[in-house]
């Protein structure tokens, strides 16, 4: 009987644990499309990504905190023999203000500077990347296959130092992007790839 006891408050140790650390799921930046397009010299990467904002960020930036965005590019060749061969490794910073006194967001990415009357015009062009170099054709070998990987994410590293420890502690700060994997091939004009 003892035995049985132990195993059940066991179980329902367990079946706690597994509840409280469901809600804590971090709120996740989505990769809508992605596009490598040839030019002369080099492939140019267009892609849209979905940013929705937690409450908690969503006060933080209207009262003044600055939200930078990491846009990270990857791209890999598998190798039988060893670890797999990291061609291109780029990342970009997409930075997002808003300013109280004229009620204005300003965007700031790639050495551009856009305004947005609203926090979702504002989201909407600061998860658009369009015409950003990522590959030098001399950097690839057109014969070989390989795979393209972007995602974007909140960079906490960038945050104010009392916010860093919010982030770490509540998931109204936690804003993680996934990886849009997808195969690239050089010889192709165009590619696409999309979840």
């Amino acid at each position: 009987m003892t035995t049985f006891l132990r195993h059940s408050l066991w179980g329902l140790a367990c079946l706690i644990a597994v509840c409280m650390t469901s809600p804590a799921q971090a709120q996740v930046i989505k990769v809508k499309q992605a596009e490598l397009e040839k030019v002369e010299s080099a492939w140019l990467l267009n892609a849209n990504f979905g940013i929705e904002l937690p409450s908690g960020l969503e006060n933080a930036l209207k009262k003044g905190v600055t939200l930078h965005f990491l846009v990270q590019f990857e791209l890999t060749r598998s190798r039988w023999y060893w670890f797999d061969e990291k061609a291109v490794n780029v990342q970009r910073q997409v930075r997002l203000s808003h300013q109280p006194l004229i009620n204005q967001y300003r965007i700031n990415a790639g050495g551009l500077a856009l305004n947005a009357n609203s926090l979702v015009e504002a989201l909407r062009i600061a998860g658009t990347i369009g015409g950003w170099s990522v590959i030098e054709v001399s950097a690839i070998d057109a014969d070989k296959q390989y795979e393209a990987a972007l995602r974007m994410t909140l960079d906490l590293g960038k945050l104010p130092k009392p916010f860093q420890v919010d982030a770490l502690n509540s998931r109204d700060w936690s804003l993680s992007g996934e990886w849009l994997r997808f195969p690239f091939n050089a010889s192709m004009s165009s590619v696409t790839g999309r979840k």
